[in-house]
């Protein structure tokens, strides 16, 4: 009776291991795609910042041009 009890309580114990090694390997995952996507967030954000540069460099030069051939001057 007690060999019994006691493989019921190893069972439980092994289990028990078995289900904190896969919650770990579960958490550690998470915790990868999270870093991942907290990198991927921040280099899509510079490469953004850096496009909304050149873009409003570009719409200047062509509000410039714009204002240069209204006025009737040339753009040589």
């Amino acid at each position: 009776m007690a060999a019994v009890h006691r493989e019921a309580i190893q069972k439980q114990i092994q289990q028990d291991w078995a289900n904190r090694e896969y919650i770990e390997v579960i958490t550690g995952s998470i915790k990868k795609i999270a870093d991942f996507l907290n990198s991927f967030d921040m280099s899509c954000r510079s490469r953004l910042a850096v496009l909304n540069e050149k873009l409003t460099t570009l719409e200047r030069r062509i509000e410039y041009l714009e204002a240069r051939v209204t006025k009737g001057e040339t753009l040589t």
